[in-house]
């Protein structure tokens, strides 16, 4: 197809597997409903900001005007729900502008980026859990990224009964926090293959108190931290 011919072309260019030329590093926050990752985010946050680290943090979908729009549309319970198709259309939009606007601009200038999801969110609850082709799904990762991946991420790993009963406690649920629990499962699933494949991933037992979280994220971030990659 047109859309597999042009992501070939953009993934044999010569820029396209390049790495930022500072030290900066792009560190990416996975898990499914009610793993914490907005505690584990703030924490890291102080992390970066007590090693006097250049940072921005930032979330998918978002992170953008048009990101955050984007948003809006696919957690909203108005209306008829997209397509599969459609959401994750939707999601590699936001993604292509955040990466334009945001990401690669901060990686530029050296600043470290944090990002709430990324394209592991999508092959988890686009792929595994709502069984869109995976095939397609990296066809659409190479046409929009250009090769850029995440030098480190972190997943937040729960069993999605305690996480649904974590975000039930929260607030009120979005579209996709009020799937039913098998859905949730394959999400989970789909994140835990993709992990045991790639040595980016760093797991975390998110059921811990919060203690133990932060001290398993102070330990994964440290050598980063020091500058030993």
């Amino acid at each position: 197809s047109r859309l597999f011919a042009a992501s070939r072309r953009l993934s044999v260019e010569p820029e396209v597997m390049k790495k930022n030329s500072s030290s900066a590093k792009f560190i990416t926050l996975e898990g499914g409903e009610g793993a914490g990752k907005s505690t584990s985010r703030d924490f890291i946050v102080s992390l970066l900001s007590d090693h006097s680290i250049p940072f921005v943090h930032t979330r998918e979908p978002g992170g953008t005007p048009i990101g955050e729009t984007l948003r809006e549309l696919l957690l909203s319970k108005k209306g008829v729900p997209p397509s599969v198709t459609t959401e994750l259309l939707l999601v590699f939009a936001a993604r292509a502008q955040h990466l334009h606007e945001t990401i690669e601009p901060a990686l530029a200038e050296g600043k470290w980026v944090l990002c709430d999801r990324f394209t592991d969110a999508t092959y988890a609850y686009q792929g595994y859990g709502r069984g869109f082709d995976l095939n397609a799904i990296s066809t659409l990762e190479d046409l929009v990224q250009n090769g850029r991946q995440p030098d480190l991420t972190v997943l937040l790993d729960i069993d999605p009964v305690v996480g649904m009963e974590r975000a039930r406690l929260r607030a009120e649920l979005d579209r996709f926090e009020e799937e039913e629990l098998a859905f949730f499962e394959r999400v989970r699933a789909g994140y835990l293959s993709r992990a045991s494949k790639d040595s980016r991933f760093k797991v975390v037992d998110a059921s811990q108190n919060v203690t133990a979280v932060q001290a398993d994220l102070a330990a994964i971030l440290q050598p980063l931290l020091e500058g030993g990659g």
